[in-house]
């Protein structure tokens, strides 16, 4: 298949709450996909919509060609699927629910779950319930893994893991992908997805307002700190898209994405500027600036408003 997941023009009301506004989406097979956003932005519903566990107001939904409504059962199937707080059955030891999920799934399920607790040190003949969150956490991972899934879909994955066995898992998803897998990955822990995302998705309030390649996109934004002659003074227009703007005296910093490299190199050489220093920002001061910018103002605009 030439697309794992689809959204196609997705819009999803709760209410007289707009979750999705017309949202679309393709990642290709074979990628970390990391969807971005702040507490409510849709995240979770992006993630439900392409089980089959609600329904679209409107636009379509599908993973590896099945439509998400018409074949939830079908993809449920071919998925691994994390949840932000995931339901286990508390009664059961870790390797009974082990053994019990593998009946859903057979062939190699249960060998392959015994390897990961052993992995992730679970004591097999505990009771879900003594777990602790970590514990609980680790037990959810190793379920979605056992049967080799060719999406795997993880809604806070590392929450409650320690140091090693997050840098392991983390690892383990590149390692997938290179095999032809494809993970799906909504987390807040947005220096850890820097370390392993092929691609990722800023989503705001319900829109989806950026869908990039890592690399690209961190290769197209630049901070540009501006040390000027005179605190009065404001900075040369500089070509691109603004995202952020911050001022203290006589230097600003702007972040901008697209800048052209013949104006960063006239913005150097005006008269008002004494100094200018080009920096790469990390992936999360670039989810700050797409959060808190208010995607329509354009350089001179935005300069103007400050003075």
């Amino acid at each position: 298949m030439s697309t794992a997941i689809r959204l196609d023009q997705v819009t999803k009301r709760f209410g007289s709450q707009l979750a999705l506004d017309n949202v679309s989406l393709e990642v290709a097979p074979g990628n970390v996909f990391a969807l971005l956003g702040e507490n409510g932005a849709g995240k979770s519903t992006t993630i439900r919509l392409l089980l089959g566990l609600t329904e679209p107001d409107s636009g379509h939904a599908s993973v590896f060609g099945l439509e998400s409504v018409a074949h939830s059962l079908e993809i449920r199937r071919c998925v691994g699927y994390v949840a932000e707080r995931p339901t286990l059955y508390d009664w059961m030891t870790v390797d009974e629910i082990g053994w019990f999920t593998a009946g859903f799934y057979g062939g190699n399920f249960r060998a392959t779950y015994n390897e990961l607790i052993e992995r992730f040190t679970l004591p097999a003949h505990k009771k879900l319930k003594t777990l602790s969150k970590g514990m609980r956490a680790k037990v959810a991972l190793a379920l979605s893994m056992g049967h080799d899934p060719d999406l795997l879909i993880l809604d806070e994955p590392t929450s409650g893991l320690d140091t090693m066995i997050r840098r392991e898992f983390l690892e383990s998803m590149v390692d997938r992908a290179a095999s032809g897998k494809t993970v799906f990955l909504s987390s807040h822990q947005i220096h850890e997805v820097e370390r392993v995302a092929d691609v990722v998705g800023i989503m705001r309030q319900g829109k989806l307002i950026v869908v990039e390649r890592l690399e690209k996109l961190k290769a197209e934004v630049q901070e540009l700190t501006i040390t000027l002659s005179d605190s009065s003074a404001v900075p040369p227009l500089v070509a691109g898209e603004l995202l952020r703007q911050r001022r203290r005296s006589r230097q600003w910093q702007l972040l901008v994405r697209n800048g052209e490299r013949e104006s960063l190199q006239q913005l150097s050489e005006h008269d008002s500027v004494v100094h200018v220093e080009v920096r790469t920002p990390s992936l999360e001061e670039i989810f700050v600036a797409y959060m808190r910018n208010d995607g329509g103002s354009s350089n001179t605009e935005a300069v103007e408003q400050l003075v």
